[in-house]
């Protein structure tokens, strides 16, 4: 089992040990079970990347057009219930940093700002980068496709790698400075309506009705 992510001197996660993570346990979930063998943020790391793993392959089936009206409607079910976990554990990465923060008394500068994305939303975009380029790399198997094809794939991978190292890159720095200080943290809300009767219009007059 690989090590744990460390917390260096510097009071920082390495987003690499995230990243590797996301990677290593997309590739093996398409051919064993999916497990969490994870603990502390790691776990819920992990977590909130399988709710994006099931997502992903859910959202697939809801695309095809030879599966009947009845499983397209339990597959929608699914995908809802899926981005609803998907969120909640955002947000749970982001208040297991809170935790850490304030676990390190790590004090806030006075002209902190705080970013535009919290930690655990970038986690989540290179959750979905990790299933991206695994199941464009897929596409470099097939043996019914022309060259054309193959060099385009070739072409949005390469785009794709970029992205998760600028990206990861980023969110490396906006750590560093959230646990120095030099910027705030705080997990934000999301506060979805559409899977709360008391909130959705159509679920809360149909049960007036």
């Amino acid at each position: 089992m690989r090590k744990p992510i460390i917390f260096m001197e510097e009071k920082m996660i390495n987003v690499q040990d995230i990243v590797t993570l996301q990677m290593e346990t997309v590739s093996r979930w398409h051919h064993e079970p999916i497990d969490n063998p994870y603990s502390d943020l790691e776990q819920a790391v992990c977590t909130q990347h399988q709710f994006n793993y099931q997502l992903w392959h859910q959202e697939d089936i809801a695309r095809s057009r030879d599966v009947t009206d009845e499983k397209i409607a339990e597959v929608k079910r699914a995908i809802d219930g899926f981005n609803q976990n998907r969120n909640d554990w955002i947000e749970k990465v982001d208040d297991y940093i809170t935790e850490l923060v304030q676990s390190r008394s790590v004090k806030v500068q006075p002209d902190a700002r705080l970013n535009t994305e919290t930690p655990g939303s970038v986690i989540d975009r290179l959750s979905i980068l990790s299933l991206r380029i695994y199941h464009m790399e897929e596409q470099l198997e097939r043996s019914d496709v022309n060259q054309e094809h193959l060099d385009s794939v070739n072409h949005k991978i390469a785009i794709c790698r970029l992205q998760q190292d600028e990206l990861s890159n980023s969110l490396q720095e906006l750590l560093d400075d959230i646990f120095a200080g030099r910027k705030r943290h705080r997990t934000y809300r999301q506060l979805k309506m559409y899977n709360d009767p008391s909130l959705n219009p159509y679920l809360y007059k149909k049960q007036v009705a």
